[in-house]
């Protein structure tokens, strides 16, 4: 999810580069703490928000390009009154020159580790651990000053996705997720899409262990060829501790029927009500796979976070 460490991974030491970080904002901001974006002199990585803000940023990353490697700054960002964005909030943004010299710290980065910024005179000096307490920052009072230091989670928080089925629907899922706030866990049980990329293909008599082994955060998606297989997955789903989301695809149909021979096989009404069927934002009606995925991700994406 962190994409701007494939970029400093792929920049930084070959050509000079700044970055400017979304450290705190409040109200109504383009873009949240931890966005990122890269300068270099020609080009750019990312985005903080477009509009003015990111255009004030990028004259300002491309500045600090004249000054010597671990130069940094910090500049707050009233949108209002200073940019006249609509928006109304306030953004504080660190930029920096980076030092080649000072990457070791991106060998241990990834994403929900926790990265140690330290604001130092001259550089900014950074390491990774799984210890320190994120930071609880403002866009307003004192800005950070030399000695200072802020602790945040790379990266944002990724919901599981246990997903069963590798077929059309299957693959659009995994498709758009690609790029979304979603760790995906992918089954099926067919031999033949063992050469598609991040299925795993279990055997049938062990594809319910799966279900039990989903984390209580996970998102469950039951969307396999076969009927029969589908209602031993729900069946599973609903048997196991309460998880974020269980859903099957299918049609309003399908979903009574199953509901019927759930109630028949002793999951009660409550234990019943934990089961989305039909899946996808409702009014969403198309039937083509790329629809389907769609209308299933904003879906998950509604999930509260606990």
């Amino acid at each position: 999810m962190s994409e701007w460490l494939g970029w400093l991974r792929s920049v930084a030491g070959r050509t000079p580069g700044a970055m400017i970080s979304i450290v705190a904002s409040e109200g109504s901001a383009p873009r949240g703490a931890g966005t990122r974006m890269l300068v270099t002199a020609d080009t750019l990585h990312g985005t903080i928000g477009g509009g003015q803000l990111e255009y004030r940023a990028v004259e300002q990353a491309r500045a600090i390009l004249a000054l010597p490697p671990g130069h940094w700054r910090v500049q707050d960002y009233p949108l209002g009154p200073l940019l006249g964005q609509c928006c109304g909030g306030r953004v504080r943004l660190l930029i920096e020159h980076l030092d080649p010299a000072a990457m070791d710290w991106l060998a241990d980065a990834a994403d929900e580790r926790i990265l140690v910024s330290t604001f130092l005179p001259d550089r900014m000096e950074r390491h990774v651990n799984d210890h320190a307490l994120p930071s609880s920052l403002s866009a307003r009072g004192d800005r950070p000053r030399a000695g200072d230091s802020l602790a945040e989670i790379i990266g944002q928080y990724q919901r599981p996705v246990y997903l069963f089925g590798a077929g059309h629907v299957g693959q659009a899922i995994a498709r758009h997720a690609a790029n979304l706030p979603l760790r995906l866990s992918w089954f099926d049980t067919r031999p033949v899409f063992e050469t598609i990329d991040g299925v795993a293909v279990v055997p049938e008599a062990a594809i319910e262990q799966c279900v039990a082994d989903a984390p209580d955060e996970a998102a469950i998606l039951i969307l396999t060829h076969d009927h029969g297989l589908d209602y031993r997955l729900t069946h599973a789903a609903l048997s196991r501790p309460p998880c974020a989301f269980i859903g099957l695809i299918g049609s309003a149909t399908k979903g009574a029927r199953f509901h019927a021979r759930l109630a028949r096989d002793g999951i009660d009404a409550q234990t019943r009500a934990r089961l989305t069927s039909p899946i996808g934002v409702p009014g969403v009606t198309g039937k083509e796979p790329d629809v389907i995925a769609i209308a299933v991700l904003a879906q998950l994406l509604q999930l509260r976070v606990a």
